[in-house]
């Protein structure tokens, strides 16, 4: 099947790279979300009313989705080595496509970005600019690779890091196109998204012994079946405590600590049964968890109250 995949055409060839890499259908709906609920919170915050133009939501989508698909074919090159050596079946290393094509498609796209922005959105440019710098930063690991990759946790949460900084190109979606200033609750908001970034993070990656992948590291192989789990266990209450903080700014009230309290019970409850009894199914069910967890964190600050309130 390889050999006869691989003879194809680029572009379907191009349509099963991303329907294993980055499934846009999928992956796109999350991200309009994402976005959606960063430009939602920020209105809230800052008591405007309404909704920003919807020309300039679908401007940003598009800027936000194609910067996670950036993310992906960064990673691409990044990880090659790894790839090659050890998960000889995902895409570039069986021959599906190759980092010369990416190339070609991440400068294509990075293209249409700039020239999208800078003629649709030229105040977006800016913040447009810090995200794709810092991507690039992370494309030559910071210009420490060895160091970084033998210290997994400050490799990890110096990546985790471009989460927030999209969505405070999301944000500016409202505050920047307004001529406003960023509200402080922002902060909060952003420290989340770092968060539920570290929480999906350890969520896909807590598994079986007899799941664990040579060149693959694990959260259970490296602080064991317990430490992992507990740690992302703690990981979601952090977001819990956050996202309190966040809903503060927005002027929830009360109810929301029992919103986030109960999200958290019903969210880590994989993680509690895992520590009983590890098994295949419900390491799977902490990643699922641990991606229905981000969701309700998105929509519960920014998504649900702002439909709500230009329904009412």
């Amino acid at each position: 099947m390889s050999a006869e995949e691989n003879s194809l055409p680029f572009y379907k060839r191009f349509l099963i790279y991303q329907k294993e890499r980055f499934p846009f259908l999928a992956h796109g709906l999350m991200i309009s979300a994402f976005t959606f609920s960063a430009v939602s919170y920020s209105r809230i915050c800052r008591e405007a009313t309404g909704f920003i133009a919807w020309s300039d939501f679908l401007i940003g989508i598009f800027a936000t989705v194609t910067l996670f698909f950036l993310v992906r074919i960064f990673d691409e090159f990044k990880d090659q080595k790894e790839d090659k050596e050890f998960r000889s079946y995902l895409p570039v290393p069986r021959g599906l496509v190759s980092l010369k094509e990416l190339k070609v498609v991440g400068w294509t796209v990075a293209i249409i970005q700039v020239a999208v922005i800078a003629f649709l959105q030229l105040e977006m440019l800016f913040l447009y600019a810090v995200v794709l710098c810092y991507l690039l930063l992370m494309a030559v690991e910071f210009f420490v690779p060895t160091w970084l990759k033998a210290h997994h946790m400050t490799y990890i949460t110096s990546h985790m890091v471009i989460i927030p900084l999209i969505d405070i190109y999301a944000s500016g979606l409202d505050w920047l196109l307004d001529g406003s200033e960023p509200h402080w609750g922002l902060v909060w908001f952003f420290a989340v998204s770092f968060m539920n970034g570290l929480v999906l993070e350890f969520g896909r990656k807590i598994r079986t012994p007899e799941k664990e992948e040579e060149g693959v590291t694990s959260y259970t192989s490296l602080y064991g079946t317990k430490g992992g789990t507990v740690s992302w266990i703690a990981l979601m209450f952090a977001t819990m405590l956050l996202a309190m903080g966040a809903s503060y700014y927005a002027g929830y009230g009360s109810l929301s600590i029992f919103v986030f309290g109960g999200c958290f019970l019903i969210s880590s409850l994989p993680g509690w049964l895992f520590l009983k009894e590890p098994t295949v199914k419900r390491s799977k069910m902490i990643e699922y968890a641990s991606a229905g967890w981000t969701a309700l964190m998105y929509v519960s600050l920014g998504g649900i109250p702002m439909i709500k309130s230009l329904l009412m």
